[in-house]
């Protein structure tokens, strides 16, 4: 099998990426398992696109070997888009999961349900060393909650209510969220264009 670097060290993003291209005859491994766990690309793009293309770039160049990377973000319409891709340090650089949580309810107190619409967004790319690149994107659009709800899940889970159902993604738990989040669709985009052979 041909061996696939993952530009993360996220256990469960291997393990989903893995499912995928086994079936293409490629071997997923984290970077630290490729020895290149010290290559920590700043995501300084303007777009979830360039941020993951230069995570994946930089990693295929050091390595020759074909690399896959991500970003995601969240994007509420009442704050036009933002935090974007800012997400991870939506309340600074020192912040955690709960802390841009509050700081997301915070902002939307008193916002009506109509104005709360949102939606996360993975952009996937895969680069290889003859050349070839894919881009795949998935989004997963919902609405922010007035409070947390939920213990399953990362990240703005507990406040992130997705179309179709009246739960955050934090109360139906992985197997569902897996089955239809922005990373899910991204990863159907993915198995798509590799299908096509592009």
């Amino acid at each position: 099998m041909r061996k696939v670097i993952m530009a993360s060290g996220n256990k469960n993003k291997i393990k989903e990426m893995a499912a995928i291209l086994e079936s293409f005859g490629m071997d997923v491994i984290s970077k630290e398992d490729a020895g290149f766990g010290h290559i920590d690309p700043e995501e300084d793009g303007e777009t979830y696109e360039e941020n993951s293309l230069k995570k994946a770039m930089e990693i295929m160049e050091a390595s020759n070997y074909p690399v896959i990377a991500d970003d995601s973000g969240l994007e509420v319409e009442y704050l036009n888009g933002a935090p974007g891709i800012h997400s991870a340090r939506f309340a600074g650089e020192d912040c955690n999961y709960a802390r841009n949580n509050e700081k997301m309810l915070a902002m939307l107190d008193g916002v009506p349900k109509e104005q709360r619409r949102a939606r996360f967004v993975t952009v996937i790319t895969m680069v290889f060393p003859e050349g070839g690149r894919i881009v795949a994107r998935g989004e997963c659009p919902g609405e922010i909650v007035t409070e947390l709800r939920g213990e399953a899940g990362f990240g703005y889970d507990p406040i992130f209510m997705p179309d179709g159902f009246d739960k955050t993604f934090a109360q139906l738990g992985t197997e569902v969220k897996n089955r239809v989040s922005h990373r899910a669709r991204a990863l159907q985009n993915l198995r798509e264009q590799l299908n096509e052979g592009i």
